[in-house]
């Protein structure tokens, strides 16, 4: 299993920058970041440095939208990193959240979010593609390779994504949640004439390592994880209802939400978030010691998750990076005997 780190681009840049070249340092395979161009800084600028100043680790959104960039300037920043990096991007893409909330903006369709994954990954891929009438290519990004990663949570989406993405990022840690989003992509995949063995899942979600007895703590620190979550599932429910195929897992516990803030959004002590329980914080989030973490990585492991991505928003950065460096990713590497 690969690991992987989130990380808002909130200022000063060069902290965002010293985190993901730490998380390299200590082995992490992918740096996401959020793309909310209003509420934090311009994440392309950043990936650039970042890029820059490491070696190996991928980079790409988590997640951007198809409505607050232009498809063709996309697929062309792709490329153009590509080129100057050595295919060192992935593309996360939904249907807009914060980034369009922010000013009351509303997430795109996802017939939308269907055509744009077509339209960004084949020009950031080198090929010619149909655009607004005319068939379009970017004649330099012929060595140019990028992955789309859809991200999603209600049937159609999950289907959407199995009939097109290459991989499926789930931004939660519930296994229940996990087992039957990740069947669902694979089914839609598979009705596609897929293999749904090559779609790469994704997990991303809070990791707080720390001892049991602060997990009253931890938990205060991760609960806005659950508030964020709850305005994709707040759609669900409007969508489909509280009778439908979607887990009552994954609805149910936004029965008290009433309101929410972008102005907190991914924040520490989001005040619009009270009414997330502890229960919902421990099943979305990985908290506690390195044995309580390595337990739920590999109950995702056994369920096909490919890569598990940490939420890094909370007061426990460094050490939570430190510990997965040190522990938890040697952990989960295969070992191999040097000498049999």
């Amino acid at each position: 299993m690969d690991i992987g780190v989130v990380l808002q681009t909130t200022p000063p840049a060069a902290r965002v920058i010293d985190l993901a070249k730490r998380a390299e340092t200590f082995g992490f395979s992918h740096v996401w970041t959020f793309d909310s161009h209003i509420l934090w800084e311009e994440p392309y600028v950043i990936y650039s440095k970042i890029l820059d100043e490491t070696r190996n680790i991928m980079i790409g959104p988590m997640v951007t939208n198809p409505a607050t960039r232009d498809w063709t300037v996309t697929a062309s920043t792709y490329a153009t990193l590509n080129e100057m990096y050595g295919n060192r991007t992935v593309c996360g893409l939904g249907r807009g959240d914060s980034a369009l909330r922010v000013f009351d903006g509303k997430p795109t369709t996802l017939a939308t979010m269907r055509e744009s994954i077509n339209v960004i990954r084949e020009l950031a891929n080198g090929r010619g593609v149909e655009y607004n009438g005319a068939t379009i290519a970017l004649p330099w990004a012929s060595k140019s390779r990028l992955e789309v990663f859809g991200a999603g949570y209600g049937p159609k989406a999950l289907k959407l994504i199995g009939e097109t993405c290459d991989g499926f990022i789930l931004q939660l840690a519930d296994l229940a949640i996990a087992e039957w989003t990740i069947g669902a992509v694979r089914a839609a995949a598979a009705d596609a004439g897929r293999d749904p063995a090559d779609i790469t899942i994704c997990v991303a979600a809070p990791a707080y390592v720390g001892p049991a007895e602060n997990i009253a703590y931890m938990r205060d620190q991760c609960r806005w994880f659950g508030g964020m979550v709850g305005n994709h599932v707040a759609d669900i429910v409007t969508r489909y209802g509280e009778s439908s195929a979607v887990p009552a897992a994954l609805t149910d516990y936004i029965k008290e939400r009433e309101v929410y803030d972008y102005n907190q959004h991914g924040q520490v002590g989001n005040t619009h978030t009270t009414f997330v329980p502890d229960e919902i914080v421990d099943r979305f989030c990985i908290l506690g010691p390195v044995d309580a973490q390595l337990e739920r990585l590999r109950a995702l492991q056994d369920l096909g998750v490919d890569q598990f991505a940490i939420y890094l928003q909370h007061d426990g950065k460094d050490h939570t990076l430190e510990q997965y460096g040190e522990h938890v990713i040697p952990a989960l590497r295969e070992q191999a005997l040097a000498r049999q």
